[in-house]
């Protein structure tokens, strides 16, 4: 969780929390799409997370991709973006939040580094007909377009 995120957490406690995010579609060279396995056991899920004071969207996507998978990339368009109750989710610890996620298509340019993020178990890449459950509903035509 965001710092800043983490203070207003210690304002509110478990009560909704309305925030802005990003999440990012990669794809390998087959189509694949690549999906990260969180250490907590909640569902696979995008590269993704809270923009921070000051940040720019773009920013933050590329840091998130980079803090949670260890790839350097770079924002190639904005797929789309979603949120309402559908985009809403309780953590494991209780806490309650609606997602404002900008959604972009992104480009490798460099691999194979290591994630800095405790909240990656594992990542992988999933055909389309393949794809399981994601703790977000994207629909599955924004992420193979």
């Amino acid at each position: 969780m965001t710092s800043y995120a983490m203070e207003l957490r210690g304002l509110i406690g478990n009560r909704l929390l309305l925030l802005p995010s990003v999440a990012a579609v990669i794809h390998d060279h087959a189509g694949n799409l690549l999906l990260q396995e969180k250490t907590s056991g909640e569902r696979w899920s995008l590269p993704a997370g809270a923009i921070e004071p000051g940040e720019a969207p773009e920013e933050a996507v590329i840091r998130e991709v980079l803090e949670e998978t260890g790839l350097t990339v770079s924002s190639t368009s904005i797929v789309s973006v979603f949120g309402g109750h559908q985009f809403r989710y309780t953590y494991p610890n209780g806490h309650q939040v609606e997602y404002v996620v900008t959604l972009f298509k992104c480009q490798v340019f460099q691999g194979g580094g290591v994630w800095t993020d405790a909240e990656t178990k594992s990542l992988r890449y999933f055909a389309k007909e393949d794809m399981p459950s994601l703790a977000l509903p994207y629909p599955v035509s924004a992420l193979f377009s």
